[in-house]
């Protein structure tokens, strides 16, 4: 497990592009038959990659439970949001199995105990994303298939960012703790997501960006509102953005991406808007 620890904004200030990366990016999230985790401290974010491909993956798998967490088992005192971003595959939590086809996403309440993850062939293997947060409640593990999302358009084409945002683990679906999640899908010829730019201080954000087409790539802008900096994202690639930072990306092409937020609150507008002339 890869541990990201807290970062000052003014130490970020004085930071080379390498140590932008090593700090916030997550890259090499789906390796054939492993779970791949980044712990981060900025409000206890956990992100996983899982591609099973030959077998059966449980998600405790090269991890040591307790050394990382203190607790007996994963979800133990966790909830999680997955969304599958491959091929058809499944997930089984305490014995009972859920199929996911491409972006359809399985919400698991704190205290499920077993958790293993399938593809239904090896040669489409499922990619499936994690995110999760501390819970102190426990609610309805809960499938969410793509047409069950709460779908927003926004945005317009003359300012290229005509997109739709889907809200899959969010309080207008179901009750969870504190992890909200959702996919934002652009349209062809719109490039800008989350722009006009916000932050919110009061959680935390990780993006993880995917359909970005081969030989594409996204510019995501990071950083505090007055000292911007950016990242080149590549597909599947993943970024954790601290409450006192913006998250706004750019791409070459269109593209999806999926947001995954947890702290003090539920609410989705609850965010510091900013006008593009207030930044630098």
């Amino acid at each position: 497990m890869d541990i990201r620890y807290s970062a000052n904004p003014n130490d970020v200030k004085r930071y080379t592009t390498q140590e932008l990366r090593d700090e916030f990016l997550i890259t090499g999230l789906y390796v054939p038959d492993t779970v791949q985790a980044t712990y981060s401290h900025v409000d206890r974010m956990v992100v996983m990659g899982i591609m099973p491909v030959q077998e059966q993956v449980p998600i405790d798998k090269g991890i040591d439970i307790w050394a990382n967490f203190g607790t007996n088992f994963f979800f133990e005192r966790r909830e999680a949001g997955i969304f599958n971003l491959g091929g058809k595959g499944f997930i089984e939590a305490d014995g009972t199995r859920y199929d996911l086809g491409y972006e359809d996403c399985l919400y698991i309440t704190k205290g499920t105990k077993e958790v293993s993850f399938g593809s239904i062939s090896p040669t489409e293997p499922a990619k499936f994303y994690l995110a999760s947060t501390p819970a102190h409640k426990v609610c309805k593990t809960t499938f969410l298939s793509f047409e069950n999302a709460n779908h927003r358009p926004c945005g317009d084409a003359e300012s290229a960012n005509k997109r739709v945002i889907n809200q899959f683990i969010h309080p207008d679906v179901l009750e969870t703790c504190q992890l909200s999640m959702g996919l934002t899908q652009l349209a062809p010829g719109s490039v800008w997501n989350t722009m006009p730019s916000h932050t919110h201080e009061r959680r935390m954000e990780v993006y993880t960006y995917f359909e970005i087409p081969e030989d594409q790539a996204v510019m995501h802008f990071m950083g505090q509102p007055q000292e911007t900096r950016h990242l080149v994202i590549q597909n599947f690639d993943a970024v954790i953005s601290p409450s006192w930072s913006i998250h706004s990306g750019c791409g070459t092409s269109n593209y999806t991406f999926i947001w995954a937020m947890g702290g003090e609150n539920l609410a989705f507008d609850d965010m510091d808007n900013l006008k593009p002339s207030e930044m630098k």
